[in-house]
């Protein structure tokens, strides 16, 4: 039986067949659509499976990405090829032979109407209506956040205002209920032609750190259909190369040792789908991470070279940096904010401002 067939025998089915399949998802099954821990990369809230979970079999780690039915999820969860997700799912819902098919029981799922799309457009207006510019007086805290991140200076006049701000104080929400209000720096997520989809928030303190809460990093719904996007950080003006990264401060501290406009796709996933303007040459600033089964280059290296070679295809020139350190002990990856903030890196800007 092929795929697509087997998909519509699986759909209703889902839950049953995950939870048998990839029983470390479990908690997952039994609290959708909540947040649990990721069973990947672990962490507290990252992941959670679709409101049409049980009919489609899809979820989202909010750092490994979409994984939008059954067939990916498994393959993500367990570290499965293709067709051996194809094979167990094919086994559990019809045996080793079709005539033996046994029909799993299908779990009663109430079917909830669309999130009505303008409730989510009020969300993102609300939040985007209380930002005000980074070099606004009260955003004192973002500047201090960037500092100690090690990003120091920024020129914003290389940055784009309408793009990436601040909120002095704004609603923190876990399981639907409001924990309390902290400053939070803003970034709209535009999709591929340009119009905003969603925003991106990071949550910090008044002395510039992270704010001490469960996910200070979060991404709002999206407003639009296509889930792809990316954050426009930099003004692009007339330069003919686009860089690009996975995360906001990286972006912004190429902005400030290289000199070229960056825009920030949000995380490995995304960055592997993303979509350049016309007319430009993309340099992709990969992240470095330890390999897994399911990236043995690691998942920023995977993506970045996915992206690069659709990117070839299309007709688009594309090339990867990669940092050429090596990752520390106790961390899961380097990514070129570490490598600009390292000692070698700053000796070399010393040395060349001394010329």
């Amino acid at each position: 039986m092929e795929a697509k067939e087997l998909k519509l025998l699986a759909a209703g089915r889902w839950a049953n067949i995950v939870a048998s399949l990839a029983p470390h998802l479990g908690q997952a099954v039994e609290r959708t659509p909540n947040h649990v821990p990721c069973p990947v990369h672990g962490g507290t809230d990252g992941f959670r499976l679709f409101r049409d979970f049980d009919a489609t079999g899809g979820g989202v780690c909010n750092t490994c990405g979409i994984h939008h039915d059954g067939y990916t999820l498994l393959m993500w969860a367990n570290g499965w090829d293709f067709l051996t997700t194809h094979r167990a799912i094919h086994d559990m819902l019809l045996g080793s032979g079709e005539r033996h098919y046994t029909p799993l029981p299908v779990k009663k799922v109430c079917v909830k109407k669309e999130e009505n799309r303008q409730d989510i457009r009020d969300s993102l207006n609300h939040v985007w209506k209380a930002s005000i510019p980074l070099t606004s007086l009260e955003a004192r805290a973002a500047r201090l956040y960037f500092a100690n991140r090690g990003i120091g200076q920024i020129d914003y006049r290389k940055i784009d205002s309408k793009v990436i701000r601040f909120v002095p104080s704004l609603e923190y929400f876990e399981k639907g209920k409001l924990v309390n209000t902290y400053p939070a720096i803003v970034t709209m997520v535009c999709d591929a032609n340009g119009c905003p989809s969603t925003v991106h928030r990071t949550y910090i303190a008044h002395d510039g750190a992270k704010a001490n809460i469960q996910s200070p990093k979060k991404m709002m719904r999206h407003c639009a259909d296509n889930l792809f996007g990316a954050m426009r950080i930099a003004v692009q003006g007339s330069s003919k190369v686009l860089a690009v990264t996975e995360g906001i401060e990286t972006a912004l501290a190429i902005i400030g040792a290289f000199n070229v406009p960056v825009w920030a796709a949000g995380n490995a996933y995304l960055l592997e789908n993303f979509v350049p303007p016309k007319g430009v040459d993309v340099v992709i600033y990969a992240d470095k991470d330890r390999p897994s089964m399911i990236h043995p280059e690691g998942h920023g290296l995977s993506s970045a070279k996915s992206l690069v070679k659709r990117l070839w295809k299309e007709g688009v020139k594309a090339s990867i940096k990669l940092p050429d350190t090596d990752i520390p002990q106790g961390m899961k990856s380097v990514d070129w904010l570490d490598v600009i903030n390292s000692n070698a890196y700053q000796a070399i800007i010393k040395k060349s401002a001394a010329r």
